[in-house]
């Protein structure tokens, strides 16, 4: 969430930064750091997942009924696997104007 020059690492962490903007409001209103990250990752893994909807392979494969695609969070401090319960099928009908590839 910072605005620092990382170099090489500067493209990989395009996406990331682009999560922060685009909910920067909600993610600045959390005053614990920790819990800001934390909630930054869970937003970062939604839009990954969105971005995952958008290949044309995902597609197909989501619409034979042959895939389904989760959103988790790894918890380093608990060590626990967290099903963020993100609803691909809604998030699927709500980008098919834009990104359907599919018939």
């Amino acid at each position: 969430m910072l605005s620092d020059d990382l170099g090489l690492l500067n493209p990989y962490l395009r996406c990331i930064r682009d999560v922060y903007r685009i909910h920067k409001d909600e993610l600045n209103a959390i005053k614990n750091i920790e819990l800001r990250y934390n909630r930054l990752a869970e937003l970062n893994v939604h839009e990954q997942v969105i971005n995952v909807l958008k290949t044309s392979t995902v597609q197909i494969a989501f619409q034979a009924g042959e895939l389904k695609v989760h959103g988790w969070v790894f918890d380093m401090s608990t060590g626990k696997l967290i099903d963020l319960k993100i609803d691909a099928v809604t998030i699927m009908d709500g980008i098919r104007e834009i990104y359907k590839i599919t018939p």
